[in-house]
């Protein structure tokens, strides 16, 4: 008898009687399947092979314990994120490259059953009639998953894993995302309070930069972060998270991100971290950056500088106020002065590419200006791809570093 066939006629009756355990422990588990196995050696003559036996218990203990078959995945420090595409095909990004796995499970109802486990906790839910969730696990990933009939193969299961080794900014400075200089500038930038908006695509780690960098705020600052799935883990005290809630069963009760940053301009923030912009609450967030919140931290998807001040711009729009486009961007160049932009590149290594200063309006154009940014030289027969950090400007807000007392040397702006 095969182990799969095995563990599946022991999940049944291990789900019925553990169910009720309060602390689940391996020991637990492992004494109650140890028991089944000796009753079917004794009562119905089925032998078992040990090493099937410890088989099982393992993969049991993983399922009741932790996340099953993505267990291991889950544990290895290497890997960065995980893709389920239904039971049978599961892949993984590790140094920065999407590769597949040898991990499958049963069936989809297995699948599913690891998909409810951990979604558990959070109180949110996804079936038929709401088939896509996004959620945080209790480490800090982040997690998508997406049913049938919208995912044609099966469950797709998307986690994103919470790096427990980027603290500083001296780590992405190791990882080499930055050079030294970069890692002064922004943490001096946090400081002193510039308004910067993180640019890039899925997964080109600006939720991992804005998160190093929320560590430089000074933890005497009421913080106020909005988001609408659980993702940023600020380490200060004075700290207050929003979540946005979608819609019940029936479609009621949905509070948007909108509604929550409208809320959070009378809490009396020091400070405001967007987890993302996304659609109407573009224009709140600008009209905020216009009415003295300064220090104010958001993410944006948008492939460069200039796109994500034009997607800044549209989702502004949704919000239907019939402003000028001319006035929209005159709020924009006015607000926004720090744009931090990412790029996973060939290799699957991940650079901050660009940043770019926000400088003025002129006409109706925004002016952009690059502080700095990294030139790709050439790309190795290998696919390792060669650059430079370059300086290009010292930004036209340099004088803000030393009204807050920031010693801050013009020599790092020049090569």
């Amino acid at each position: 008898m095969e182990a799969k066939e095995i563990k599946k006629s022991l999940r049944k009756e291990l789900s019925f009687t553990l169910g009720e355990d309060q602390k689940l422990t391996a020991e637990i588990i492992r004494d109650r399947v140890t028991k089944i196995f000796d009753f079917w050696e004794s009562q119905k003559q089925r032998r078992i092979e040990k090493s099937v036996k410890e088989l099982v218990i393992k993969e049991l203990c993983e399922e009741f314990l932790g996340f099953g078959p993505l267990q291991k995945l889950m544990e290895d420090s290497g890997v960065t994120e995980i893709m389920v595409n239904g039971p049978h095909k599961v892949y993984m990004e590790k140094g920065g490259r999407k590769v597949p796995t040898n991990i499958k499970f049963d069936d989809e109802h297995h699948l599913r059953r690891t998909v409810e486990k951990m979604i558990m906790p959070t109180g949110r839910r996804v079936d038929e009639s709401y088939p896509y969730v996004d959620f945080s696990l209790t480490d800090g990933s982040r997690v998508n998953v997406i049913i049938p009939p919208l995912s044609v193969g099966g469950a797709t299961v998307t986690i994103r894993k919470f790096l427990r080794t980027i603290n500083e900014a001296e780590d992405l400075v190791k990882l080499g995302t930055i050079d030294n200089r970069m890692a002064k500038f922004l943490v001096e930038c946090i400081r002193a309070k510039v308004n910067i908006l993180f640019s890039g695509a899925t997964g080109s780690g600006k939720t991992t930069t804005l998160e190093v960098l929320s560590s430089y705020i000074n933890p005497l600052e009421r913080i106020i972060v909005i988001e609408d799935t659980l993702e940023l883990t600020l380490r200060q005290d004075h700290v207050v998270r929003l979540l946005a809630r979608a819609p019940n069963i029936e479609g009621k009760g949905e509070i948007t991100i909108r509604d929550l940053f409208i809320n959070t301009l009378r809490m009396r923030p020091t400070r405001m971290i967007l987890g993302e912009i996304r659609g109407a609450e573009s224009m709140d967030y600008l009209q905020a950056l216009n009415s003295g919140h300064r220090g104010c931290l958001a993410v944006i998807h948008a492939s460069s500088p200039s796109d994500a001040l034009t997607r800044l711009e549209t989702t502004a729009l949704y919000a239907g106020l019939n402003i000028p486009v001319w006035a929209l961007r005159k709020q924009i160049a006015s607000g926004v002065d720090l744009i931090v932009q990412h790029e996973q590149l060939t290799d699957g290594s991940r650079k901050i590419t660009y940043m770019t200063e926000v400088e003025r309006l002129e006409g109706e154009e925004i002016v952009l200006k690059d502080i700095f940014r990294y030139d790709i030289e050439r790309v190795d027969s290998d696919g390792k791809v060669r650059g430079t950090f370059k300086a290009k400007n010292v930004p036209t807000f340099f004088p803000i570093f030393r009204k807050k007392g920031i010693d801050l040397k013009e020599d790092i702006f020049k090569d």
